[in-house]
């Protein structure tokens, strides 16, 4: 009876909108603009009575499902709103014609002093990574660096094994560490162990360079103790170096980051199987890094619209981290420090034109809510895979019970994916946004979550063109494209602008003026080589966007073992070691 009704009304809207335009066609005849203006918007209001678009879910209102529980996105109404996401269709980003313009250049400078010429015999520098998988790298990365800096012998790093993670897999079980030493051996000596002296093995001095540490720092806080002991053990080492080096040392950094850390054969096998396994699904998929376990959000201090009982669960997890001061979960959120929720994610997704039949795979650990919370993400994206869906047991079990080698296997299909987007700006985002953009600009889309905020918010209040109009204007310049920063603004690891150069003869080809904040072009000859090298891929239009993205200045990693320690570092400031990795 009501389908009647709304059909009934349908047609009687439809007949008064064209009596009316028989009625008046004469004066709109004599004003031709006008006439154009009134038929755009009667066509647009025809269109929107006669096909409204189906609702979308509301978070609050999913969490209420029980775990498990099969959602179909036509099931959910969101009564007076008029928000509505369209079912499916929609444009796609899975390139750019820009990307063959740029390429990752990290090759050394005849000028860059080799190691056969400046290591000194008797220093040996030994770090102990701290963190997770990708705050490790980010400490390997960096210890190669010091090592330069210090004229020192580098000792194969030692990964953190007692931390929250609790991985006991040694470097060697996730890294080739044969190729690690090999590919580097120009920059810097490295070695398995150390050697011993007089039949017995060195005993290394076990002490901390201070945090952001630039390398005048280590040659007067480091250099001094290194030439006293001969041996010593930078402990915690991550983010123990400046963000800010000469462009030689940041071309190292890519050296290693990019080039020299090679996973093991037997992860790679098995993340090429799981990217192959994504393909024979869809031409191409999108990857969503998403960060929303409970010890997480606890620590973000933000607010995610749980009730009382998420405010109770997640501040007793927060009271293990006895020095974290109290937090305004509504000042978090403004700033843009808080994680997108899995249905806020999916819903920018949407916006910026991905429809619901695009494959999604999902890198993620223990979801805060469970199925109830993915429920949102999952009607958006119906098409929902994980390392899990796509593998058996079986294939798995090598690396199940390794929290590094797993995050390893998404760290693959991330970086292989057509789309790589993120709900958190953490360590896994920074290092595969800095990675993508140095392998081709694939599009990588990072939430300008300072902006979208107000933007989630509100968005029961506006339609859903309004709402996904929004959405792609703030998202310029969050979506991996050439430019977007100007170089030495932001993370060095999510923007490597030393390492990606230009080609001004392509650009001049296409009619395109180079820009002049990239570096010079290589060469022919290097961009070929890298190109063949690195397998680069496509970018998104240029813009040179730097608002917002400083917005989150501080990295979020875990602590380890759950407390916050503080101590004294060599140049006497307070460390604090409360970070979160991921």
């Amino acid at each position: 009876m009501k389908k009647k009704k709304r059909e009934t009304k349908q047609r009687n809207i439809a007949a008064a909108v064209l009596h009316w335009i028989f009625f008046t066609r004469h004066y709109l005849l004599q004003f031709p603009l006008l006439s154009a203006i009134f038929a755009f918007l009667l066509f647009f209001a025809a269109f929107s009575v006669i096909s409204p678009l189906p609702p979308i879910i509301n978070h609050h209102r999913s969490s209420k499902l029980k775990n498990g529980a099969k959602v179909d996105e036509s099931t959910f109404s969101t009564e007076t709103s008029p928000f509505r996401a369209p079912r499916s269709g929609g444009r796609h980003l899975w390139n750019s014609r820009l990307s063959k313009f740029y390429y990752g250049c990290s090759n050394a400078n005849d000028s860059f002093q080799t190691a056969d010429l400046k290591t000194n015999s008797n220093r040996y520098l030994l770090i102990a990574t701290s963190g997770g998988l990708n705050q490790q790298r980010t400490g390997i990365t960096d210890g190669v660096v010091a090592a330069y800096i210090l004229n020192a012998t580098l000792v194969v790093p030692k990964l953190d094994q007692k931390s929250f993670w609790n991985d006991s897999s040694d470097f060697a079980e996730i890294f080739d560490v044969d190729w690690f030493i090999s590919f580097l051996s120009k920059d810097v000596t490295i070695i398995k162990q150390l050697p011993t002296k007089g039949g017995k093995v060195l005993i290394p001095y076990r002490t901390r360079a201070p945090r952001k540490c630039t390398p005048i720092c280590y040659l007067t806080k480091v250099l001094p103790v290194l030439n006293k002991k001969h041996v010593v053990q930078l402990g915690k080492f991550d983010y123990r170096l400046s963000n800010r080096l000469s462009p030689d040392l940041q071309k190292l950094r890519c050296r290693v980051n990019y080039h020299a850390l090679k996973f093991t054969d037997s992860i790679l096998e098995m993340g090429k199987k799981l990217v192959q396994r994504m393909r024979m699904k869809s031409e191409h998929f999108i990857a969503l890094h998403l960060r929303f376990e409970p010890d997480m959000l606890a620590f973000s201090g933000c607010y995610f619209g749980g009730g009382e009982k998420e405010r109770m669960e997640l501040g007793e997890i927060r009271r293990r981290w006895k020095s974290l001061h109290a937090s305004n979960p509504d000042k978090e959120r403004r700033q843009g420090k808080c994680p997108l929720t899995p249905e806020e994610v999916g819903l920018t997704l949407r916006a910026l034109g991905f429809g619901s039949d695009v494959h999604l795979y999902v890198a993620s650990g223990e979801v805060y809510g469970g199925e109830a919370t993915l429920a949102p993400l999952k009607a958006l994206f119906p098409n929902f895979h994980s390392k899990e869906t796509l593998a058996s047991k079986r294939e798995l079990a090598p690396f199940s019970s390794f929290s590094s080698r797993m995050a390893a296997l998404d760290f693959i299909v991330c970086d292989e994916s057509d789309v790589f987007s993120t709900n958190n700006n953490g360590n896994m985002a920074k290092i595969i946004a800095g990675r993508r953009r140095y392998f081709g600009h694939k599009p990588t889309v990072r939430p300008n979550a300072k902006k979208l905020y107000k933007l989630f918010i509100n968005r029961h209040n506006k339609t859903w063109e309004e709402f996904a109009s929004r959405v792609r204007s703030y998202q310029i310049g969050f979506m991996g494209e050439p430019n977007e920063v100007k170089p030495g603004r932001g993370v060095f690891h999510e923007n490597p602008s030393s390492c990606i150069c230009q080609d001004p003869v392509a650009k001049a080809g296409a009619g395109l003026n180079p820009t002049p904040q990239t570096l010079p072009h290589e060469g022919h000859k290097n961009v070929k080589e890298n190109t063949e090298r690195n397998g680069t891929s496509d970018v998104s239009d240029e813009h040179s966007i730097e608002d917002d993205h400083d917005q989150d200045a501080t990295d979020v990693d875990y602590v380890d073992n759950g407390n916050a320690v503080q101590g004294k570092g060599l140049a006497g400031e307070m460390l604090s070691e409360e970070f979160f990795s991921d």
